[in-house]
């Protein structure tokens, strides 16, 4: 029965939807990079469409985040603003951006690929008549007439890249992961209209209600780290993740490791860079012993700076590094420690 209701589904009629919306992630009144990062991706579809990009802005006290959304590429603002919104829950959340689709009709809505984003987009998916690419790598869109949404992704245990087409239905949607897609520079002077979209839920309308937040301080978020220092099969075992662990301490940084280390069970997979693992655009990223294969450097080859240190001259992962180290990580690590602290007042 439920595949035949399926089948008689009538088409959208595609030509009422146009522009491309980014759903903005927040929390506590500070945006996520890759909304921003979507951003920079979505002006450059709308661009090649001739479309509007459109954001949405869900939260409370979060006025300052359209303002940004526009200094960042958007041309429309939608923002609803509302206490009950101060925290994510998924029920009031999608009921905002079911409204808000129903209103703005967007040809294609792209989301974070973050536990919200994810979370959020499979549950709007549930109530509307189209599909959803999740966790895409890259994005494109074709031209007119089909103005069909590329989203591609990973596929068949990451051997191959698949590109997922959504044609009869609208809204196209996906998520996309953090750090793949390149920001634009903010521009202050940007305008553009901001649409303040009314909150109303009914009693009892959401069975969740948040009685505290208590923040993990364990967790590793590698997405939003400036700087990682990074750590592969060269390090030999577990023992090694002390050097690393010491100059990310003398750097503000951040741990992160290769497929090899993590399948060696040294590092856990949170803190894993690569097709598999995250995907990062840091400021700085120092690769230890780390030999460069293509799994681990399309997951940080977008970094804006990249330093290798490796014993073997042709490593692979010097040809993506701006600067390259050879010799033993056990010796060069810790002399550049020394030196971080020094030159930041710590020794």
């Amino acid at each position: 029965m439920a595949v035949e209701q399926l089948q008689k589904q009538p088409a959208t009629d595609i030509s009422q939807y146009e522009g491309i919306l980014v759903v903005v992630e927040q929390r506590e009144g500070k945006a996520k990079k890759v909304s921003w990062q979507l951003l920079g991706q979505g002006r450059r579809m709308a661009d090649k469409l001739g479309a509007p990009l459109i954001a949405l802005v869900i939260g409370h006290q979060v006025e300052h985040l359209a303002q940004e959304a526009i200094a960042y590429g958007a041309e429309k603002v939608y923002i609803c603003d509302h206490e009950y919104l101060k925290d994510y829950r998924t029920k009031p959340y999608s009921k905002v951006c079911l409204n808000v689709f129903a209103l703005a009709k967007p040809e294609i809505v792209l989301y974070g690929a973050t536990a919200t984003g994810r979370d959020l987009a499979g549950a709007i998916a549930t109530h509307l008549p189209t599909g959803l690419t999740a966790d895409c790598t890259e994005l494109d869109v074709e031209p007119n007439p089909s103005r069909l949404l590329l989203a591609s992704r990973p596929a068949f245990s990451e051997k191959m890249m698949a590109t997922i087409l959504c044609k009869k239905y609208r809204p196209q949607m996906a998520t996309a992961r953090p750090g793949v897609f390149q920001a634009l520079l903010p521009d202050q002077t940007r305008t553009g209209d901001v649409i303040n979209v009314p909150f109303h839920l009914e009693s009892g309308e959401t069975a969740t209600r948040i009685i505290d937040f208590i923040s993990d301080t364990n967790s590793v978020n590698l997405e939003e780290a400036d700087i990682i220092v990074a750590g592969g099969r060269g390090l030999g075992g577990p023992d090694a993740l002390k050097l690393l662990q010491d100059l990310a301490d003398a750097l503000d940084g951040t741990v992160g490791a290769s497929r090899a280390a993590v399948d060696a069970g040294w590092v856990k997979h949170e803190r894993q860079i690569g097709q598999t693992g995250h995907t990062v655009r840091s400021k700085l990223i120092i690769a230890a012993g780390i030999s460069g294969a293509v799994q681990f450097t399309v997951g940080m080859q977008h970094s804006d700076l990249i330093i290798a240190i490796n014993k073997d001259p042709d490593a692979p992962i010097f040809q993506v590094a701006q600067y390259g180290i050879v010799g033993d990580l056990f010796e060069i690590l810790p002399a550049m420690t020394v030196e971080a602290k020094k030159r930041r007042g710590m020794a």
